[in-house]
């Protein structure tokens, strides 16, 4: 299968994770790894699978995966597996209470991305998962990398 993983990435945590997860699946398929701005709608349609990752800013995703989602043409993820995943500081992690108030209620990018998916064509894209970094720029926390790249391989068989 065609599959194509599309992320943005500040400090390289989500994109090491983009790069974990397809280095776990190139053994049976055959991935192409985009930054968002560089994305285009030829290798959407000719993937079989396409996962979204950014990482979490101001409870959303990155301006540039925003951009790439909205480019897509409707119905555009028809008949395809789809996934949207996140790079976030766990609320355990922020110190000030307040934060961890804003955070649980304003939420991670996994879940808009996931949302503009289905907006897309994408029927039951599956749920979307966040993964944990140490602190604003990183590093991924231990054990991480391992955690995403089974969620990746859960995918797609």
């Amino acid at each position: 299968m065609n599959i194509l993983i599309v992320f943005d990435s500040f400090f390289g945590n989500t994109e090491n994770v983009a790069e974990g997860m397809a280095a776990a699946l190139r053994p049976k398929h055959h991935v192409i790894v985009l930054r968002a701005c560089k994305a285009s709608t030829h290798a959407v349609a000719e993937s079989g699978a396409i996962i979204v990752g950014s990482p979490t800013r101001a409870f959303r995703p990155s301006e540039a995966t925003m951009e790439f989602l909205k480019f897509l043409p409707e119905n555009s993820l028809a008949g395809k597996v789809v996934a949207a995943f996140d790079t976030r500081i766990s609320t355990d992690d922020i110190g000030s209470t307040f934060l961890q108030f804003l955070v649980n209620l304003g939420g991670y990018a996994a879940r808009p991305i996931a949302k503009w998916l289905q907006k897309k064509g994408a029927l039951a894209p599956v749920p979307a998962e966040g993964f944990f970094v140490d602190a604003k720029e990183g590093p991924l926390k231990a054990g991480e990398l391992e955690r995403a790249t089974e969620w990746a391989k859960s995918l797609i068989n």
